[in-house]
């Protein structure tokens, strides 16, 4: 079946300190997104990408895919306000039945092989959410203050969310509201049920220096 990924990159370098949006800071000498890209592009030749970036750099958008990629397989669109809004942009790229892939552009150590594990469950069940156990000990604010809860309830969601086109294109037209924090949310309230897929730990998000950190690191051992 088709393939598509929409990569959102329209963040902004905020929580790093920086007026450069953490998607183009270099790690080992290349942008991050240039990572991200990258494993799109290897997980199978029929994928193409639809990249949404902040309006103003969508010239350093095209740089990164005309440096290092085909750019036949790789569009690049305008980002919203809003997730939700930038996601719907990227969206509106795409008219065919699809399986469509939608990730953050800064989870650049996303691997092939959770791609395709994403793959293959959307077109069993129509949708795969990626998620690891949380590791940490959670407490549960309530109007009484907070409680003690079971971590073993708690999953913690990661990208690529995968879905249908069937699913996400028609999700994607209900109207935006606050608690859209990401696509299954979505299509929850579209009415659909999603479905985990096993995540993986190292797929984390460039958010803070610190994390540019980790991610050096982690490339170096591969």
């Amino acid at each position: 079946m088709k393939k598509y990924a929409i990569v959102v990159a329209g963040g902004s370098g905020t929580r790093m300190g920086t007026s450069l949006p953490k998607q183009f800071m270099l790690l080992r000498d290349k942008p991050v997104l240039y990572y991200t890209l990258k494993v799109f592009l290897e997980a199978y030749d029929d994928l193409e990408i639809v990249l949404v970036l902040p309006v103003d750099y969508t010239d350093m958008g095209q740089e990164i895919i005309d440096a290092f990629f085909d750019k036949e397989r790789i569009r690049i669109t305008a980002g919203g306000d809003t997730r939700f809004q930038s996601v719907k942009n990227g969206l509106s790229l795409i008219d065919e039945e699809s399986i469509i892939f939608v990730h953050d552009g800064v989870r650049c150590l996303v691997t092939k092989e959770l791609i395709q594990r994403c793959y293959l469950q959307a077109v069993e069940t129509g949708t795969a959410i990626p998620a690891v156990p949380s590791k940490d000990s959670i407490r549960l604010i309530t109007e009484e203050g907070n409680e003690a809860f079971d971590r073993n309830k708690v999953m913690l969601v990661q990208t690529p969310q995968t879905f249908h086109s069937k699913i996400l294109l028609p999700a994607f037209q209900i109207d935006y509201k606050d608690k859209f924090t990401d696509e299954a949310t979505v299509v929850e309230a579209y009415g659909m049920k999603v479905s985990l897929v096993e995540g993986e730990v190292n797929n984390i998000k460039i958010t803070r220096p610190v994390d540019l950190l980790i991610a050096e690191s982690i490339l170096s051992g591969k």
